[in-house]
């Protein structure tokens, strides 16, 4: 083959790499652009990246790749009856790809040694030697650190709620004062409101069992440590 054939292939394979990068870019902006705009309609905050946030968390999709980055991340808070709830929403970048989107709920009951995550049952489920398999929870399996202590939270409440978060969601869990899930990196701003109200439900349903156990005898009131 000539070899002004060769400068015309890797002209046009330097031109479709151009083209890609281009369009890539292009989708990533108006993604941001997307995200900007549902914070400031939302009066949130916007912040381009954070190296550290992920790291607050192990557990969930986090345990599955590292806390990586959070990307576009969404600071703010949602309005309840009780008041307010903080909540995050960020892309989740692990080993230099977004591979999901995290929200995050703040509870107003911590519970900082529970652990527990309701994965759909397709995924093979993650190993992790300091969980132990509860059981269905809905149409999730629920994998917990404390089975005795954790497993009279899920009420029939609690599974509705469950059910609730939808079947294009693999993950919600708890961990320390925070419900957290993992949507798909297309999911839009619509459907991470629905996801945020669903979240906010279980957060409120795991807050009142804790404030009922602040009531009980001393022994067994430390379920649930009250917020500061």
């Amino acid at each position: 083959m000539a070899v002004w054939v060769w400068f015309v292939i890797a002209g046009l394979a330097a031109a479709g790499g151009s083209v890609l990068l281009a369009v890539d870019g292009g989708r990533h902006s108006a993604h941001q652009r997307e995200r900007r705009r549902w914070a400031a309609l939302r009066g949130w905050r916007f912040v381009l990246s954070d190296p550290v946030l992920a790291d607050r968390w192990r557990h969930g999709v986090i345990a599955r790749g590292g806390a990586g980055l959070a990307k576009d991340l969404v600071i703010g808070s949602l309005f309840t009856p009780l008041g307010r709830r903080a909540v995050q929403i960020f892309d989740h970048e692990q080993g230099g790809q977004i591979s999901s989107v995290v929200v995050a709920v703040q509870r107003r009951v911590p519970a900082p040694d529970l652990v527990a995550e309701l994965w759909v049952p397709d995924p093979p489920l993650p190993r992790d030697p300091g969980l132990t398999m509860l059981g269905p929870v809905g149409d999730r399996i629920a994998l917990v650190n404390e089975p005795d202590r954790v497993g009279p939270l899920m009420s029939p409440e609690f599974v509705l709620a469950a059910k609730a978060l939808g079947g294009d969601i693999p993950v919600a869990w708890m961990e320390q004062d925070w419900v957290l899930a993992s949507a798909p990196c297309s999911a839009t701003p619509s459907r991470l409101e629905r996801l945020l109200r669903v979240l906010d439900e279980i957060a409120d349903l795991l807050d009142a069992a804790g404030l009922e156990k602040t009531t009980e005898p001393a022994e067994f009131a430390d379920f649930f440590r009250p917020g500061q």
